[in-house]
Order: C-alpha cells, then structure tokens, then sequence
C-alpha cells in the first residue's frame, strides 16, 4: 500500500505537540509496517534549514502557482529524519512561509492569508506528487493546512492518473483557528472543475468549521485524532455516514491505522 501523509507539523522540525508527534509517528509506524510512504509539510520559517538538513530539490522546485491571480513561486526541499530515517518533502514559498511562522505571527495574531497558504499548500503537494509520478493509494491529511486536500483530490486533480483512484482520510485534531480564512477565500479556491456553485453550501465566512465540513465532505474516511475534537464536526461526519476511526490513543497505533486504511482500501 502506498500512503502520502500531507501533515502540518512534524516533529522534530517544530516543537512537539500532539500533531507533530503524529506527524512524524505514524508514518514511521507504517514505513515499519512495510508500507510506501511519502511525507510532505509547509517550511514553516521557524525551521531551521542548517540544523535540519534541508536541501532543494531543484528538479521538483520552479513551477509557478497562481492564487487570485497572482503568481507564486514553489519550491520543494527535502530532508531526512535521524534514526527513523522517514524522508519529508518541504513545501516553500517566500510570500507563504518565509520568515512567518504557523497559524499566528509573533503577536499571536492569526495570518490574515491562512487561507491562501493552505491552498498553496494542497496545490503545491498535489503537483509535486504529479512530477514525482508516484501513485498513492491513500491520502492521509493531518492538521488544517491540508483541509483543501481532499476537495482537490476528489475534483480539480481527479482526472489526474496518479489520484483517479486514491482515497482521502482526514485526522480532526483538537487545535482550532480562531479567525476566518477571509473574504476571499472561495475565489482563491477556484480551480479547474471547483468552482463557485460548487462551494455554495458553505458559508462566505469560511472559519475553521466550514473549512472542517469541506475537507470531511471530500474525505473518504475521518480519525478523530485526540481526545476533545470539535464535537460539531464529529457529528457532521456522523451524519455523512463517514467510515470514523474513533480516537485510538498513542499505543500501538501501526496496527489500528494500518486496520482503518484496510477499511478503506478494501481491495489492498
């Protein structure tokens, strides 16, 4: 089985927290379990590139993404984990993620362009997977900056040979954004087959709960990732009849995974 983990945090590249600590075991628990794994996260500008080894992939870097019709350059870097090994792809850009740090600057004060660095984020790993032409065939989704992934798969990328049959799992954790994604966010989304009728379900003050009902709307399976998920969005995935993984703690989790994406993935 192929799994491609597009995860916000990884552990140790930013400080630990229950989603970096996932963000970097899981995938080494199913790497161990003999599975094939791709691992992507932003280059959040905290990293330190010297420290952890980063290089540019120069081959996978020079395409240019157009986000409300401005420009933006991708850069790909890449660099190993010591011990485990587990190869993580860097998704780069100066205007995203240069110099800025995750959800909050260093007011604590939410990024007025959140929205606009997912998409990048999605897109930027969705078209590295394209060039890498590697085949997943489960997209694991950690964390809200991959909350436009599974829109995307399923629409703008689903004539794409490398995702027409690959299916999307989302982990809803407990951390929240506090501030909308902005005005704008819809039109930024447009792209190929998603366009405005298709968001019409979704408010214009497009807050971490729409954003949440997107990516389960899309989701062929939901882990509820912690202890004290949104209890609204658990619900709404109830209520679409989604395959859920109930919170499976941190022991022994290579076998439970490994079980859910098997509930998925029938055929494998």
């Amino acid at each position: 089985m192929k799994v491609l983990f597009i995860n916000q945090e990884i552990t140790p590249y930013v400080e630990e927290s229950p989603m970096s600590i996932m963000g970097k075991e899981l995938p080494q628990a199913m790497q161990e379990q003999g599975f094939e794994i791709r691992t992507f996260m932003p280059k959040w500008g905290t990293i330190n590139e010297r420290r952890g080894q980063l290089h540019e992939v120069i081959r996978l870097s020079g395409m240019n993404l157009i986000i409300d019709d401005t420009d933006h350059p991708l850069i790909i870097k890449v660099a190993s984990i010591p011990v485990s090994r587990l190869q993580v792809y860097f998704i780069d850009n100066d205007d995203y993620f240069q110099k800025r740090k995750m959800a909050e600057d260093e007011s604590g004060e939410e990024y007025a362009d959140n929205g606009e660095r997912a998409i990048f984020f999605a897109r930027g790993v969705l078209e590295t997977v394209k060039k890498l032409r590697w085949t997943p065939d489960i997209i694991h989704c950690q964390g809200w900056m991959s909350g436009v992934v599974p829109l995307y798969v399923k629409t703008a990328y689903h004539d794409e040979p490398c995702f027409a049959n690959t299916k999307v799992i989302t982990s809803l954790f407990e951390d929240q954004l506090k501030n909308d994604l902005g005005q704008n966010f819809k039109r930024c989304l447009e792209f190929r087959d998603v366009k405005q009728e298709l968001l019409s379900a979704y408010s214009n003050d497009f807050n971490f709960l729409e954003l949440g009902k997107l990516a389960i709307d899309y989701s062929d399976g939901i882990v509820e990732a912690g202890a004290k998920v949104n209890a609204e969005l658990m619900g709404y995935a109830a209520s679409k009849s989604k395959p859920i993984l109930s919170y499976p703690g941190t022991d022994d989790i290579s076998s439970k995974y490994k079980e859910f994406y098997e509930q998925i993935l029938p055929t494998v």
